[in-house]
């Protein structure tokens, strides 16, 4: 006589699991990280290597001997996860022990002290990356020149990234300041200074599209922003300068791209109905175009989604009608 066990629904496994989504958005970062080792060389091996290393131990340390967890979590690759996308927002040419604060920083105060992944409210790079531009101003603000190999680890040659530039435009009109700027060409392909993530708008959109079509992530928060940014850019247009170079400049160059296919898609961090996420990129793309505008940093990216994230359990509140529930 055969026997059935039953179990409540559901009973179908799609094989999803949060390792498999680390993996994905990890291998989705490579051609990028590979363009900024291409531009910046030993820097960009050397932050990212400290960066993940320090988050992985971090989240051991934690787990194993503050919370006392028999079960370790560094296997699902979250922690490696967050190493690479702190590395990404972070010049290659930065003093290593500054990397190693970040990390821990990232890690132990935006991640392990609200309990771990799934409970963290923001985004734990981004924790990271804010916590070092506050406390290190001139080292997280000093850009080193991509010249591949042959940039050296701590004494790089330094400059303005074009964000820097567009931003003094915007405020004198001086429109010889367009000589400095990268073509529009070498802004997509990554020809140009900035953090590691900065440097390929090519990499990062065909990275954010495999994410898209694997179904890691969903096109809502990602459109949303460019199309804000692209918007707002449009009708804050430099006079004398044409709006889509004023466009094409602010989509391609700084953190925009990483931000939006690969930080403010973060599971945990952002909202779970459509509608939440367009209103989510909305919020990001329109708070980081005033940051870039009035602000005191030439980027807002980070800002902007850590202000967004603070509004997630608003924005979760949206949901649709329920079949016969009459609207409160």
């Amino acid at each position: 006589m055969a026997h059935f066990i039953t179990s409540p629904a559901p009973h179908a496994h799609s094989g999803d699991s949060i390792r498999r989504n680390m993996l994905l958005v990890i291998l989705a970062l490579l051609p990028a990280y590979i363009v900024s080792v291409v531009e910046f060389g030993w820097g960009a091996l050397i932050t990212a290597a400290v960066s993940v290393l320090a988050c992985v131990c971090t989240e051991y340390t934690i787990s194993r001997f503050v919370l006392k967890e028999q079960k370790q979590t560094i296997g699902d690759l979250s922690a490696v996860l967050t190493g690479f996308l702190l590395a990404f927002n972070l010049p290659s040419n930065i003093d290593w022990w500054i990397v190693l604060i970040g990390a821990i920083v990232a890690i132990g105060v935006g991640k392990m002290s609200f309990g771990g992944l799934g409970q963290n409210p923001f985004n734990p790079a981004l924790v990271g990356r804010v916590f070092l531009l506050i406390s290190f101003p001139v080292q997280m603000t000093t850009w080193p020149v991509a010249k591949g190999f042959e940039t050296s680890y701590l004494d790089a040659e330094t400059g303005a990234t074009p964000l820097y530039f567009l931003k003094h435009i915007g405020k004198t009109g001086d429109l010889s300041l367009l000589n400095q700027l990268p073509s529009l060409w070498d802004s997509f392909l990554g020809a140009m200074g900035g953090s590691l993530g900065e440097v390929s708008a090519c990499a990062l959109i065909l990275g954010g599209l495999f994410l898209i079509c694997t179904r890691v992530i969903t096109w809502h928060i990602p459109v949303s922003i460019i199309a804000t940014v692209a918007l707002f850019a449009w009708i804050a247009t430099p006079a004398g300068m044409e709006p889509a170079t004023f466009v094409g400049y602010e989509l391609l160059t700084g953190g925009l791209m990483l931000g939006a296919f690969f930080m403010a898609t973060d599971y945990v961090t952002s909202p779970m109905s459509a509608w939440g996420k367009i209103i989510f990129g909305v919020g990001i793309g329109f708070i980081m175009m005033v940051i870039r505008t009035w602000g005191a940093y030439p980027e807002g990216m980070s800002f902007a989604i850590l202000i967004m994230n603070a509004c997630v359990p608003l924005l979760n509140k949206i949901r649709p009608q329920r079949f016969g529930e009459k609207r409160k």
